[in-house]
């Protein structure tokens, strides 16, 4: 019986170090992923941002025809709204 517990001992022992060698792996390639998807996710978003920096004036140009009735009507509004201020007064210098 003494011999069964020692064996059952000594392969608890060797499971529960496998376990943590095996801990250590996963902890290890966890880590050395988790570093290169955060490299990989700053250069994709270096990547997009120069995209987007070459992409967006084209897609404003591109846009002019369709936006082009808003500005108009934009425009007119502020001409309206400019031409009905009254000018504003000239400061008096009365200290003479």
């Amino acid at each position: 019986m003494v011999t069964l517990a020692v064996l059952v001992m000594v392969v608890g022992f060797l499971w529960l170090a496998a376990s943590l060698v095996g801990f250590v792996f996963k902890l290890a390639f966890a880590v050395v992923g988790g570093v290169i998807g955060l490299i990989a996710g700053l250069l994709g978003l270096l990547v997009g941002a120069l995209a987007l920096l070459l992409v967006a004036p084209v897609v404003l140009l591109a846009l002019v025809p369709v936006m082009l009735p808003a500005l108009v009507l934009v425009a007119l509004v502020w001409l309206v709204v400019r031409a009905a201020r009254r000018p504003a007064p000239v400061p008096v210098n009365s200290g003479r």
